[in-house]
C-alpha cells in the first residue's frame, strides 16, 4: 500500500484558522442553545425572524476561516475552485432524496470532502453547500444559516478525525461510516434543537416550556426527537454508511488525486525568481 503524502493528508489548521472556527463555532452554539437558558417572559416567538441577523454575521466569519486557512497554509484559487466544485456537486445532490425518509446523498459526499480538505475548509465547504442547495431548492428561510452551520460542523467534523498516515484502506473506510451515521443522527438533533423551542400546541410531554429546569427540558426534548425525527434521522445514517462502505474508496482516492495535482501545499515559484537563479 501506497503510504500517504503530505498532500494526501487533511489541510492543516493553523492557529489563525484554530482561532476563526472557535469563534463561529463558539456564536453558533449560542444561537442554538441560549433558549433552553431563557426564562418564560423571553419571548422566544419574538426572536423566530432574527435569522437574518444571524446569516449576516455568519458570512463574514466563513469568509475569516477562508482568509484564516489560507494565510495559515498558503493555499491559491485552486483550493477555492476545489470547494466551489464540491459545493456544487452536493447542492445538486440534495434534492435527489430531498422529503424521502431523510435519504440524503449529500451527507455521504461531505463525510469524504471534509476528511480529504480538512476541518478548516471542510466547514466552509459544509456550510455553502446547504446554502447553495436552499437556494436551488427554494428551502431559503429563517432555518437556512442554523443548518449551514450544522452542516459545517458536519463536514468540519470528518476532518477532525485520525489522519491517513494512521488509518487508511478498510479500517478508515468503517471509521467514515461510523463518524457518518453518529453526525447524521447528531446534525437531526442539532436543528431539531433549534425547531422544537419555537413550536408551540404540541403535547407537554414533548413541548419546550421557557423558563423550566434545565433538565426537565432536556427530557422533553429527547422525547420530541424520538416522536417527530428518530426515522428520518436514521435513514440519513443508513444511506450514508451504504454510501461511505459502497463508493467511498472510489471517491476519496478521487479527492486525494485531485488535492495532488492541485499541489495545495507546494510551494509558490516565480518565473522571474528562478531565472535570476540560472543567470550565471
Amino acid at each position: 500500500m501506497r503510504k500517504p503524502t503530505g498532500t494526501d493528508r487533511p489541510v492543516r489548521l493553523g492557529p489563525r484558522s484554530v482561532a476563526a472556527l472557535v469563534l463561529i463555532s463558539g456564536i453558533g452554539a449560542v444561537f442554538f442553545g441560549w433558549p433552553l437558558l431563557a426564562d418564560a417572559q423571553s419571548g422566544l416567538a419574538a426572536h423566530a425572524g432574527d435569522a437574518p441577523w444571524l446569516f449576516g454575521a455568519l458570512l463574514p466569519l466563513l469568509v475569516a476561516v477562508v482568509v484564516a486557512t489560507i494565510a495559515d497554509t498558503g493555499m491559491d484559487a485552486k483550493a477555492v475552485a476545489m470547494l466551489g466544485v464540491l459545493a456544487a456537486v452536493g447542492a445538486a445532490l440534495r434534492p435527489l432524496g430531498a422529503g424521502t425518509a431523510g435519504l440524503e446523498p449529500m451527507f455521504f459526499l461531505m463525510v469524504l470532502s471534509g476528511r480529504v480538505l480538512g476541518p478548516g475548509f471542510g466547514f466552509v465547504l459544509g456550510a455553502v453547500t446547504m446554502f447553495a442547495s436552499a437556494l436551488l431548492t427554494g428551502g431559503v428561510g429563517p432555518w437556512m444559516p442554523f443548518q449551514m452551520l450544522s452542516m459545517g460542523w458536519f463536514t468540519m467534523g470528518a476532518g477532525l478525525l485520525p489522519g491517513p498516515d494512521r488509518i487508511r484502506g478498510r479500517a478508515e473506510l468503517l471509521m467514515l461510516a461510523a463518524y457518518g451515521a453518529f453526525a447524521a443522527f447528531a446534525y437531526g438533533t442539532v436543528m431539531n434543537l433549534h425547531g422544537w423551542t419555537l413550536i408551540t400546541g404540541m403535547s407537554s410531554g414533548i413541548s419546550f416550556h421557557p423558563g423550566d429546569a434545565l433538565h426537565e427540558n432536556l427530557v422533553r426534548f429527547v422525547a420530541y426527537c424520538a416522536a417527530t425525527s428518530l426515522g428520518w434521522d436514521l435513514g440519513r445514517a443508513v444511506l450514508t454508511v451504504v454510501l461511505t462502505l459502497t463508493l467511498g474508496a472510489t471517491l476519496l482516492k478521487a479527492l486525494r488525486r485531485a488535492t495532488r495535482r492541485a499541489a495545495f501545499d507546494a510551494p509558490v515559484a516565480f518565473e522571474g525568481n528562478r531565472d535570476q537563479a540560472q543567470t550565471p
